[in-house]
């Protein structure tokens, strides 16, 4: 009889996941499986039951596929081949997928690689199960003190947030100024890494009166409230005008972006990295005249990025706060992420 195992899967298109029970998978040559101590649960994954069959046809994602792209676990199985590997070794497994070999990973942008169009949780098998295959080591990351369990937040929301701050630390020297918009999963990490690695004055601005509050706990030395008519104009005013050296967007949305580009100070960077679908409702170049300012926009961290998270949360100095929820409990999490009631990340446990 085949052994089976849980996995919280998409099944079809334009339909939510459901919990199911599907062969326990082997692993092949080069291949490794994971026993999965943790998911956590991101944003995106809220979006898959939305997305079109298109998805298939363009990007090559194939269905049905389990969902969850923020894995920490145990080496479980070794295929044949694979060296420098122990089972039972507590690891975390960098969410964006590369080949190591193309010029954009060859330049230290992993996270931009074309494999990252299909990935584990997004068009192929991810860790909302009890085990997950990896097809190599490449995105395996040992870990040392740190419980699995919560280790796979920081390989997305830890990562991508890290490799946010990554891109404008050359911009926050001392006096300078970084505006983080979305206090959220992400922007809770980019609070913690911007105190870390800069001395800029950190603003904050959120919707949600008990994020902005958390906001001063991880080291914003200011916060704004996101609901305001003109949120940029109390940018500036708390600035005498200058505005942000950088600006870091968690959300997205056409709102933010307009807040953003009118929020930067000149030769300021704006990064881009919320997935509200947002739109520039004014002519770039208009909106940024006179300014010498650049903007950026990325998907994910690369594997760098996501062992410089783990490196800190390994040092103890990193806040990562977690809920966790049993597998079973998988679309009762979906709900409370969906619905903003989650303090930190929904962390599901097989």
């Amino acid at each position: 009889m085949k052994k089976t195992m849980r996995a919280f899967r998409m099944l079809k298109w334009q339909e939510p996941p459901a919990l199911v029970e599907i062969d326990l998978p082997e692993p092949g040559p080069g291949e490794i499986r994971i026993k999965v101590a943790g998911n956590g649960v991101c944003q995106s994954d809220l979006h898959m039951p939305h997305l079109p069959a298109v998805m298939e046809q363009f990007l090559g994602w194939k269905m049905p596929f389990t969902l969850g792209h923020e894995v920490g676990g145990w080496i479980d199985k070794l295929g044949s081949g694979v060296v420098g590997h122990e089972e039972g070794q507590p690891v975390a497994i960098v969410s964006t997928r590369s080949c190591g070999h193309c010029l954009e990973c060859d330049a230290g942008f992993d996270n931009a690689c074309d494999w990252n169009k299909v990935g584990r949780g997004y068009g192929m098998n991810g860790g909302i199960a009890d085990y997950l295959i990896v097809e190599s080591d490449r995105p395996i990351l040992k870990l040392d003190k740190l419980d699995p369990r919560r280790a796979g937040p920081l390989t997305d929301a830890g990562s991508t947030s890290f490799h946010g701050v990554r891109r404008v630390t050359d911009r926050l020297g001392p006096g300078r100024t970084a505006f983080v918009i979305g206090a959220g999963g992400l922007g809770s990490f980019a609070i913690q890494y911007l105190k870390i690695l800069t001395t800029a004055r950190i603003v904050v601005a959120d919707v949600a009166p008990d994020k902005r509050a958390r906001a001063i706990e991880l080291g914003a030395d200011e916060v704004v409230d996101g609901a305001l008519e003109n949120v940029a104009g109390e940018l500036l005013k708390r600035t005498d005008g200058r505005g942000a050296d950088a600006v870091l967007d968690f959300v997205g949305t056409t709102a933010t972006i307009a807040t953003s580009i009118a929020s930067l100070a000149k030769l300021g960077r704006y990064a881009l990295i919320g997935a509200g679908e947002g739109k520039l409702e004014a002519p770039l170049m208009g909106a940024l005249s006179g300014k010498g300012a650049s903007i950026c926009s990325f998907v994910g961290g690369t594997a760098e990025d996501t062992r410089s998270a783990i490196e800190l949360a390994e040092q103890g100095l990193l806040r990562n706060d977690v809920e966790f929820f049993d597998i079973a409990d998988s679309a009762k999490a979906f709900e409370k992420l969906a619905a903003g009631q989650l303090a930190g990340r929904a962390v599901i446990v097989p």
